[in-house]
């Protein structure tokens, strides 16, 4: 199995790398970070085959020149793990900063749809593949001051659905994962660098950690062949929905 996972460097793509080394799968690791790709293709060691690929998503001839750019040994993806995203700002849409929804709908849907374009002709072509979409349980609800997050989010649901009905007929899943509160650097980018607030998210309770999505992942991705897992949301314990979280 080639697994392609975008947002590699870091959270949830470096954990579901790590979760896929150890089933054997060989590894396309795409991120913006060529020095933390690095990193986990060291950490990786020889466990499995890895290479890499350095590109931002939201830059589309780049996604389509890097994918292009394989060698024709590492050209048939089984598995596509659309992770790359971003959350930027917090705030009430008429106070929304613009260069945030750029960078929300640019790299939250945009991004999806530039990397699924260019892996998708190839799983048609062989009559098989995975893709898996990280979505985000802020696309099922709507949260007050999160309303462009919540919309590209929302917009990855609906293209997993669009997809899996497009894509079934040629013998690929499509599988659709909305994860809740998972602690890694997504506040942090959120919130602009400010660690202190950052960390106001994931208090008084266990949060999500980046390896019960990569859990979930190889979950989806190792079921029996006439399963498609289509859609999966996963919250923390204390998490009951998109803003209700109990605390201690």
């Amino acid at each position: 199995m080639t697994a392609l996972i975008t947002g590699a460097s870091s959270g949830i793509g470096w954990a579901t790398a790590e979760a896929f080394a150890r089933l054997g799968y060989r590894l396309i690791l795409c991120g913006r970070r060529a020095d933390k790709l690095a990193e986990l293709t060291a950490s990786l060691g020889d466990q499995v085959e890895t290479y890499s690929l350095t590109f931002d998503v939201r830059d589309s001839q780049a996604v389509a020149a890097a994918i292009a750019s394989l060698p024709d040994a590492w050209q048939a993806i089984d598995i596509l793990v659309n992770n790359a995203g971003n959350a930027h700002g917090l705030s009430a849409i008429q106070d929304g900063d613009l260069a945030d929804w750029d960078a929300m709908i640019d790299g939250n849907v945009q991004g999806v749809l530039y990397v699924s374009k260019a892996v998708m002709p190839g799983m048609v072509a062989r009559q098989r593949g995975h893709i898996v979409n990280l979505s985000s349980i802020a696309g099922k609800q709507t949260y007050a001051n999160g309303a462009v997050y919540c919309a590209s989010k929302a917009a990855v649901e609906a293209l997993s659905t669009g997809m899996r009905l497009d894509l079934t007929q040629h013998g690929i899943k499509v599988t659709n994962i909305a994860p809740g509160a998972v602690e890694t650097d997504f506040s942090v980018v959120r919130f602009k660098g400010d660690t202190s607030r950052a960390s106001q998210v994931y208090a008084g309770f266990d949060p999500l950690q980046a390896a019960d999505i990569a859990d979930t992942i190889v979950y989806a991705v190792t079921a029996p062949a006439h399963v498609t897992i289509a859609d999966i949301t996963i919250l923390a314990a204390a998490q009951a929905a998109a803003t209700t979280i109990y605390r201690t």
